[in-house]
């Protein structure tokens, strides 16, 4: 008989645009110990079609009812290669905006959580206050408005609200209080002192 694998650690990192997930992925890839893959939205929107864009990265409010029917999918295959890099042994750090504001509610993260079962995941909520996040979107050429909550546009205010939705996470940091690496340093205590996050575990239990 082989010896049985060891499983994959995954780290799940949930936050709106320009929350600051991609700047605490490097810092993850680059400084903890083990290799890492990036599984994140952003690379599965890369092997997307353009026609069938943003796929799985679609943004709340319902209105590309036309490749909604396809998000859920496109999630599930997400999901489904995480979990096989586990349980090959690879680590896995995941940056995404989960959310159910579609047309109808489509349950994506409750699913999602259900075909990690078994598999250790860390879920992190990263937050950032949506003054912030006009600031960045400004310094990165994205369409903006006043930073007065009326004229704020309407999609990053839905990101906002959407995003945190149950909000049942393992651990929550805040790139407007700690850099990426400070809040990659919180996960890696946290990893450490607490080996058996659940968040995953709670979410699977509300999939019907």
């Amino acid at each position: 008989m082989g010896q049985t694998q060891e499983l994959g650690q995954i780290i799940i990192l949930n936050g709106a645009p320009r929350s600051g997930k991609s700047s605490i992925v490097a810092v993850i890839q680059e400084t903890f110990d083990g290799l890492w893959m990036n599984l994140g939205v952003d690379r599965f929107m890369q092997m997307t079609p353009p026609r069938y864009l943003p796929g799985i990265g679609l943004r709340p409010g319902g209105e590309r009812q036309d490749i909604e029917p396809l998000v859920p999918i496109l999630y599930s295959a997400m999901y489904e290669s995480i979990a096989a890099h586990s349980r090959l042994g690879l680590n896995v750090v995941v940056d995404v905006g989960h959310h159910d504001a579609y047309a109808i509610p489509r349950g994506i993260l409750a699913d999602s959580a259900r075909r990690l079962n078994g598999l250790p995941v860390l879920f992190v909520g990263v937050r950032c206050p949506i003054e912030i996040i006009m600031e960045r979107r400004q310094k990165t050429g994205g369409k903006v408005g006043s930073t007065a909550d009326s004229l704020m546009p309407h999609p990053v205010q839905l990101w906002q609200r959407e995003v945190h939705i149950p909000g049942i996470y393992d651990l929550e940091v805040d790139t407007s209080l700690l850099s990426p690496g400070a809040c990659a340093e919180v996960i890696r205590k946290h990893l450490v002192d607490i080996p058996a996050p659940s968040a995953f575990q709670r979410l699977a239990a509300h999939h019907t």
